[in-house]
């Protein structure tokens, strides 16, 4: 049996009531659950309880996280999570802090997760168009893609020893959204990599 846990970033706000990030996320649940997986979400409207999400990133052999791209990152409610819940299980349950020795202190930073064996993967919704990326023409990203930009992401699930899936996105999704597009686009990815 694969276990899954969904982690919907969103934060409402009147500006963005996160309908997309919702439904993608009832989406993956839908997709999964009929393959047989058992899948949990979370939520940053939930009430977060540290201990109780270490036990769900104990229990997940898989992790999606689904998030808008604000402001070239997560929300602020998710970085709060992570800062909270990240750093709690510093003390062996997601990583054995940095996994550097006091023999070595300036090697091996980031070796220390204890994570191995369990995928990740990064599904985000954007306001930039898909063009925007991966061209040297392009102003703002300079020819660089999603994952440049998610990095940070990246290093920190990396940090815990996990490995990445590839990652989703959805473009343009407020002034020039394909929303039937980006939902069958999105079931093909959860098809192929889970």
């Amino acid at each position: 049996m694969t276990n899954v846990l969904i982690i919907n970033a969103h934060e409402v706000s009147p500006y963005s009531p996160g309908r997309l990030n919702a439904s993608l996320v009832d989406k993956a649940q839908t997709l999964l659950q009929s393959k047989g997986y058992e899948v949990r979400t979370v939520s940053m409207q939930d009430e977060i309880d540290v201990e109780e999400q270490l036990g769900h990133f104990a229990w997940a052999d898989r992790v999606i996280i689904q998030s808008p791209v604000n402001w070239m990152s997560v929300p602020w409610s998710f970085k709060k999570y992570m800062d909270d819940v990240f750093t709690a299980g510093m003390g062996g349950s997601l990583c054995a802090f940095d996994g550097r020795s006091e023999s070595d202190p300036k090697k091996n930073y980031g070796t220390g997760g204890t994570q191995t064996g369990i995928k990740y993967m990064l599904s985000l919704t954007f306001n930039a168009p898909e063009e925007s990326f991966d061209d040297d023409n392009e102003y703002l990203f300079q020819g660089k893609g999603v994952d440049d930009l998610m990095f940070h992401m990246h290093a920190n699930f990396r940090f815990f020893g996990m490995t990445s899936l590839p990652t989703f996105s959805c473009f343009d999704v407020m002034k020039n959204a394909d929303i039937e597009r980006d939902f069958e686009r999105f079931e093909t990815h959860i098809m192929a990599h889970f």
